[in-house]
């Protein structure tokens, strides 16, 4: 049998999908890709926005139309956080959880068995452990994104990701180990350690997030270990000086930040003032070479007026990050912040265009200053005569090169080319 995954969302998200292929691979299905012709789809939903969840029915429906003799599967957060939206989409003849990943084929075979429609959503309970199947390869070929991570204990204003994964659970490390261990095996050579709220890793396990990276780095074919996203309140100088003391640890850190006035980061329930979230960054810099800062922001937060926009873009051009990722404010049901007075979406569509050409400058000045340096540049991928890959710092890098290349090459950056810097060996 043929199966294709349809996976929306984060990069937890698309290690789940890595993590059920593999366990339907074992019991003999074929993966495939979803314009495809399969037996079995697959969408692991993602519901961070109500385009989220969205996309999801979206594409549930669609490959029900498209293939109505095939199985549909629907998995992942959206069913997770809203059952009852889950049981609704009638598309779907499988509806489970992210909870219950790890039944994917008992499922199917259930249904093909002759069950009848499938809904199975089984809701996280405080003190449940970390659970899951791990993974021995990923779909790039260089680089593994591994799960040590899951749930979250934070109840942002506007998030409703606590319901949708739980409290916080941390992978064992032995079981890490393993998994590093299967990856190094298959050629992997570099490891993203993701969660989450992975900064959060070993809170209830009496560990820290050095102890995974730790973990990672001491496989000899493991050349480059780095870390997801994470939030600015667990990154002490405990950990600072821990990740700092591994040589293979890439100095690339993507903080969530979400907005840089207080005020909106108060509404917001988010745990760090601007001042904290900046002395955070100085640490950082002080204490890893070439490190580069990224983040998140959000604008047109319930109740953001106009000055606490211009402290909030005036905040994003002080820290003077590498990137920026910046979103308009999109109402999620189920949260707080939901039922808040809710800013029109011209004024959030105006602000979002407005923090974007800030952040694009500051991205076109970092791109600039890499010019004449000499890099390490993980290969990753080769069409149309260059190479394409990623510096230590996550600086993304394309080479001249008359042939297929690979591994670890040091390169000299010449030009700046849209967000690629442009270098030769």
């Amino acid at each position: 049998m043929k199966a294709a995954f349809y996976t929306l969302g984060c990069k937890v998200n698309q290690y789940e999908s890595q993590a059920m292929a593999q366990n339907l691979e074992s019991h003999g299905f074929v993966i495939t890709d979803p314009s495809e012709k399969a037996d079995v789809y697959v969408v692991n939903s993602c519901t961070v926005t109500a385009e989220s969840d969205r996309k999801t029915r979206q594409a549930v429906r669609r490959f029900k139309k498209l293939h109505p003799e095939s199985i549909v599967v629907l998995t992942g957060c959206m069913p997770q956080a809203s059952p009852e939206a889950g049981e609704k989409l009638s598309e779907a003849d499988i509806v489970f959880g992210n909870k219950s990943n790890r039944f994917i084929y008992d499922y199917i075979m259930q249904y093909i068995n002759g069950s009848g429609r499938i809904f199975a959503v089984d809701e996280h309970k405080s003190g449940e452990c970390f659970a899951g199947d791990t993974i021995t390869s990923f779909r790039e070929r260089t680089r593994a994104s591994v799960k040590i991570e899951d749930g979250c204990n934070r109840f942002c204003s506007y998030c409703i990701i606590p319901y949708a994964r739980g409290r916080v659970r941390s992978k064992p490390l032995d079981e890490l180990k393993a998994e590093i261990a299967a990856l190094e095996k298959n050629g992997f050579s570099e490891i993203v350690l993701v969660g989450i709220n992975l900064s959060a890793y070993g809170t209830d396990t009496e560990g820290t997030i050095v102890d995974a990276v730790r973990i990672a780095a001491s496989f000899d074919g493991i050349k480059r270990v780095r870390l997801g996203s994470l939030e600015p309140d667990h990154i002490t100088d405990e950990i600072i000086s821990g990740l700092a003391s591994i040589p293979k640890f890439c100095p690339q850190f993507h903080i969530s930040l979400q907005s840089g006035c207080d005020k909106t980061l108060k509404k917001m329930n988010r745990h760090y003032t601007s001042e904290e979230y900046f002395e955070l960054c100085q640490k950082l810099r002080r204490a890893f070479t070439d490190t580069t800062i990224t983040t998140d922001v959000m604008v047109g937060f319930p109740y953001e007026t106009d000055e606490d926009f211009e402290i909030s873009k005036n905040f994003v051009e002080k820290v003077c990050f590498e990137k920026v990722h910046v979103f308009p404010y999109s109402v999620r049901p189920g949260t707080p912040a939901a039922k808040m007075e809710q800013i029109e979406k011209n004024v959030k569509e105006k602000r979002a265009a407005e923090m974007s050409s800030t952040a694009d400058k500051i991205r076109k000045n970092f791109l600039e200053s890499q010019i004449g340096k000499t890099l390490e540049v993980l290969v990753e991928e080769y069409h149309d005569g260059y190479a394409q890959g990623y510096t230590a710092n996550y600086t993304p890098v394309r080479i001249f090169s008359g042939c297929d290349i690979h591994g670890i090459i040091k390169t000299e950056i010449t030009a700046v080319d849209g967000d690629f810097c442009i270098g030769k060996i």
